[in-house]
């Protein structure tokens, strides 16, 4: 089977989403461990506000750490041109601009309508040009599958946009289930209709939460019509504080242990992948960590690197 791509994203959309601020070291011992277990993409903060994410105060010089490791991608969100200037001079690797596909929640996210989003995302692409190595420049469709504010998001607005921000310069976009409402039926149709309208090159990662336990199924029917990235949170830490109630990012750990039990390659070592879990508890006592994987315990002779 093809090479999956799991992008980690708890450094940044789990620990946005808890109170606590992790301490930048536990940050760096997370990351490292977890390239060192074979993940090759981290989304390691956000350039946002301090005063709006405190949890994200540090992410540059996350960066510059994670820089270091050989083979990592390092990503980063980044909400608007000011915060994609922050990236690329911090170094980052890969920028995500959240394109919330609900107008009422692209207002409380990024305060922002889907016209001066558009227009946001031509002048990130416009300095993305201007590096001699540019960093890579997705459009993350958020509230693609529906929003927990405007309930239904018409299909075709997803669509729709989804060719705006290509068309403004966006290198490809991704398609985000920000509040957990997306089931596998609609995940197929979402891509299909997408990729015809984009490329299907343009259209390679899925951001699924397992708010309603559909998360695994959404991904496999997003593997089914092409998906070859699938984002997921160590300990299923993550959400969106401007969702109300988009809790529960996929597992990584379930989402690794499934892919290579299916025999897709990874690259993953599923026992180091494990232990990256200890980091985090002991860095956030109490914090409620999830996944069936890690207490039920690898099957026998599922624990070995695949690629």
């Amino acid at each position: 089977m093809n090479p999956i791509l799991i992008s980690e994203v708890g450094p940044r959309d789990g620990l946005q989403s808890i109170d606590r601020v992790m301490p930048l070291d536990a940050k760096k011992a997370w990351i490292a461990a977890e390239a060192a277990a074979g993940v090759r993409e981290i989304e390691v903060g956000s350039f946002v506000p301090a005063s709006l994410l405190p949890q994200m105060a540090d992410t540059a010089e996350l960066v510059a750490f994670a820089r270091t490791i050989p083979g990592l991608a390092v990503a980063v969100l980044v909400p608007n041109l000011k915060g994609a200037e922050r990236a690329i001079a911090a170094g980052a690797h890969k920028l995500s601009l959240p394109f919330s596909m609900s107008e009422t929640h692209s207002l409380k996210n990024v305060r922002k309508d889907h016209a001066a989003m558009v227009a946001e995302i031509a002048a990130i692409a416009a300095r993305v040009a201007q590096e001699e190595v540019p960093p890579h420049f997705e459009v993350g469709l958020s509230t693609a599958f529906g929003c927990t504010i405007e309930g239904f998001v018409p299909e075709d607005t997803v669509v729709r946009l989804a060719v705006a921000a290509i068309e403004a310069g966006a290198v490809e976009v991704g398609l985000s289930d920000t509040t957990g409402y997306a089931d596998p039926a609609q995940v197929r149709r979402l891509v299909r209709k997408v990729k015809a309208a984009v490329g299907a090159d343009r259209l390679n990662s899925l951001h699924l939460h397992n708010t309603r336990g559909l998360g695994l199924a959404n991904a496999l029917a997003g593997l089914d019509e092409g998906i070859t990235t699938l984002d997921a949170s160590l300990g299923g830490l993550g959400g969106c504080p401007f969702a109300p109630g988009a809790s529960g990012n996929i597992v990584t750990e379930d989402l690794a242990f499934m892919l290579e039990a299916m025999g897709y390659r990874t690259g993953i070592d599923l026992v180091a992948l494990m232990q990256v879990r200890g980091i985090v508890e002991a860095a956030l006592p109490g914090e409620p960590l999830y996944g069936f994987t890690p207490d039920a315990g690898l099957p026998l002779g599922l624990g070995m690197r695949t690629a």
